[in-house]
């Protein structure tokens, strides 16, 4: 068997242990997910009905609904990787990684597992915040290509950061640390073109929306889904995305390398 085929079959090994984790601890599973449906709940039924109107005339709440959802599946990924930083900080602590330096494994299949953990999470947590959103009223007139197109945009955006959320956690002194770390990525959606307009915001704060690497991703799967046009939208997008997740892969292996050589043998 090759060194690749190893290794595919370490990370097939890391993936089954992570994912026997989720299973076996579901209330944080079921916190990550329901989070954002709590808030789909809340700025739909709550402040839906004055944000709607703020979109245009004659908008209301389910204008806003359609509005929301693409931020709020960017909400749902930056919860989800909150638990992978928590799980790759408790590997670090807990000795697991020194039993794992004895047995024959493919170094990189221990980060391996948890980002293809973390990437099955979020798909089906924003499997679940897309079906409740289409049980309050949610639509979309994208045909099946621009709908493969915004789950591969939020499918990029979402390993770029489940990347960043393992730097985060290999960094992390503790896991309490590494819980708290990764939570400007919670906050980063709200001060973006998630939740309202970046146009209606004032001069600084309008100029760090439009910028800031949520919002292209927001826009391009938010005109994907309603048939709007994403013009350069999607550049940025993916620049971004791949841009946070090749920084964030060599932090991460910097890390990890560095707190295994500085483990005794």
């Amino acid at each position: 068997m090759s060194r690749f085929a190893y290794s595919v079959s370490d990370s097939q090994v890391m993936l089954r242990r992570n994912l026997k984790h989720q299973l076996r601890y579901p209330s944080v599973t079921i916190m990550l997910v329901g989070l954002p449906v709590v808030l789909l709940l809340v700025f739909v039924y709550v402040f839906g009905g004055q944000l709607g109107a703020g979109l245009g005339p004659h908008q209301g709440r389910h204008a806003y609904l359609q509005y929301v959802v693409p931020g709020l599946l960017l909400i749902t990924v930056a919860s989800v990787v909150q638990g992978t930083a928590i799980m790759v900080a408790t590997d670090m602590t807990a000795g697991i990684i020194d039993r794992f330096r004895t047995m024959a494994i493919a170094r990189a299949s221990v980060l391996t597992g948890h980002v293809l953990a973390s990437l099955l999470q979020t798909l089906a947590a924003i499997g679940v915040l897309v079906g409740v959103a289409a049980a309050l009223g949610y639509t979309s007139s994208a045909g099946p290509l621009a709908w493969l197109g915004a789950v591969g945009i939020v499918a990029l955006a979402a390993v770029a950061l489940i990347w960043l959320a393992i730097a985060l956690g290999l960094s992390a002194k503790s896991v309490e640390a590494a819980s708290n770390t990764p939570m400007f990525l919670m906050l980063l959606p709200f001060l973006g073109s998630g939740f309202v307009p970046t146009a209606t915001m004032p001069g600084g704060l309008r100029q760090f929306a439009q910028y800031q690497p949520f919002t292209p991703v927001t826009d391009t799967v938010r005109g994907l889904l309603t048939g709007g046009a994403v013009g350069d939208h999607v550049l940025a997008a993916v620049a971004w995305s791949l841009g946070i997740a090749v920084v964030s892969y060599l932090w991460a292996i910097r890390c990890y390398n560095r707190r295994r050589a500085a483990t005794p043998n």
